[in-house]
Formats: C-alpha cells, sequence, structure tokens
C-alpha cells in the first residue's frame, strides 16, 4: 500500500520514552508514574519520574474526568498529594465553565442586513442568525 502524501508521519521519540506503571485503588482514582527509559528499556537516571493523577467526580450534568499532573518524588509522595491535585484540577474545570458560559451569554445575535423587508426569507426561515 502506496503512503499517501497528505497524511502525517508519526515517529516515537527514542530519547522521550517512559514506562508506565498504573496504580489505583479502585475506589478514588488512579496515579500513572512516567518512568524514563532509554531506547533499550534501561533506567535512564538523566531524566525525572512523572506523576500524573486521575479521578471521576459525579456531577448534575454527567460524570466529570479529571486528569492532573503531581509534583512528587515517590510514589508514596504522589498518593500523599493526589487529594490536593484532585482539588486544584476541579477549581480549573470550574473556572473554565465559567469562562465558556460568560463567553456564551456575551454573545450578540444580529439580524441579517439587506435584503429589503420584513417576514421570512426567501427560504421560509426568519432573518435571524444564531452564532
Amino acid at each position: 500500500m502506496a503512503s499517501q502524501p497528505d497524511l502525517p508521519e508519526v515517529k516515537l521519540d527514542a530519547a522521550g520514552l517512559y514506562q508506565e506503571d498504573t496504580f489505583t485503588d479502585r475506589r478514588a482514582g488512579t496515579i500513572r508514574r512516567l518512568r524514563p527509559v532509554t531506547a533499550d528499556g534501561s533506567p535512564d537516571p538523566a531524566r525525572q519520574t512523572l506523576y500524573s493523577g486521575q479521578t471521576q467526580l459525579l456531577t448534575p450534568a454527567g460524570v466529570l474526568p479529571l486528569v492532573f499532573e503531581i509534583e512528587a518524588g515517590s510514589l508514596e509522595e504522589a498518593v500523599q498529594k493526589f487529594p490536593d491535585g484532585v482539588k486544584a484540577a476541579l477549581e480549573q474545570a470550574i473556572d473554565e465553565a465559567r469562562e465558556m458560559r460568560r463567553e456564551a451569554a456575551s454573545r450578540i445575535v444580529v439580524p441579517d442586513v439587506g435584503g429589503g423587508g420584513i417576514g421570512p426569507g426567501p427560504a421560509g426561515g426568519g432573518k435571524i442568525k444564531f452564532p
């Protein structure tokens, strides 16, 4: 099968590989530990281990997934910092929802100008256009 020129070529960065470990209590959430490795799979001590948290909250609008970075030097520290990460991610999600609501409320509906006449347009609809 020939390669199509409009499709991007996707390559992994051999210098940026991580081994992923997942930890969960099967109740509150999940912690992912990303340990840096070289292209042959051996540990890469030159780079830092990364931690991230993930949980879901039930809201009136449905399930809200929260994913956040955890600044930690060990799994134990990441477990201790997990609740603060959830709070920060939830506050950020609430702020983003408020901003989206403000943007939606500030949109102005402008009637179509020109066309001369009152009433339905040629397609049988009104002149008001919604964004």
